[in-house]
C-alpha cells in the first residue's frame, strides 16, 4: 500500500523494475535490514515532503550527478536535503577547476539511474568505478539515512553506519569528505 512504512522487501514484487529488485538482493545478501515507502513518484515538493515525514528521523538527501569541465571525472554528491551549495565550495575542496550537472546518459551509463532517482545505491551498479562519492560532513552525523532503491516510487530507510561500513566497501567505493556552508549557489 502506498504512503506506508514496511520493513524489508515488498511482499509482492508485481511490476517493480529489475533494477530495484538487484537493489533489494544485493542489501538481503549483504545483511543490510532497511524499511521501505511506495509513494507516487517523488518529482514534486509536496511528494518529497510526505516522504520526509514518513522516514523520520532519516536524513534525506540531495544527490547532485557533476562532472568536471571536461566530461572525464564523474561526481555523486550527497547533501542534507535542507542545505544548498555552492559549486565553488565542492570545487575548492575537490581541488577541481569546475564543477558542472552532468548529463543524464552518463548518469545511466554509469549508475543505471535516471535523472529524480540519484542515490548512493546506484553505485553497485558502478563496476569501474567512474563515479567518486562526495558526502557532506552533516549527513555523517545522522543515525538514519533515506535514499531511493535506483527508481524514484520506493524510498528506503537504514542505517548511515551501515550505507558506510557495509555498503559502499562491498561495492568497492570509498568517499570523500566535504564541509560545505549551505549558501545559495
Amino acid at each position: 500500500m502506498k504512503n506506508e512504512l514496511y520493513s524489508g522487501r515488498p511482499s509482492d514484487e508485481t511490476g517493480r523494475l529489475p533494477k530495484e529488485l538487484r537493489v533489494y538482493d544485493f542489501l538481503d545478501s549483504l545483511g543490510i535490514p532497511f524499511d521501505a515507502v511506495d509513494t507516487e513518484p517523488a518529482e514534486t515538493m509536496e511528494v518529497c515532503a510526505e516522504i520526509d515525514k514518513i522516514l523520520a528521523p532519516a536524513v534525506i538527501c540531495k544527490n547532485l550527478f557533476l562532472c568536471n569541465r571536461q566530461k572525464t571525472d564523474f561526481y555523486l554528491l550527497m547533501i542534507k536535503n535542507d542545505k544548498k551549495f555552492k559549486t565553488k565550495e565542492i570545487s575548492g575542496q575537490l581541488g577541481v577547476a569546475r564543477l558542472s550537472f552532468a548529463e543524464s546518459e552518463y548518469m545511466e551509463t554509469f549508475l543505471d539511474i535516471e535523472p529524480g532517482a540519484v542515490s548512493v545505491l546506484g553505485l553497485m551498479n558502478d563496476t569501474e568505478n567512474r563515479v567518486r562519492l562526495i558526502v557532506d560532513e552533516d549527513v555523517l552525523d545522522a543515525e538514519w539515512f533515506g535514499c531511493h532503491p535506483c527508481v524514484n516510487t520506493t524510498s528506503l530507510r537504514m542505517k548511515v553506519s551501515d550505507v558506510f561500513e557495509i555498503f559502499l566497501p562491498a561495492v568497492r567505493h570509498d568517499y570523500t569528505t566535504v564541509h560545505l556552508e549551505g549558501e545559495e549557489w
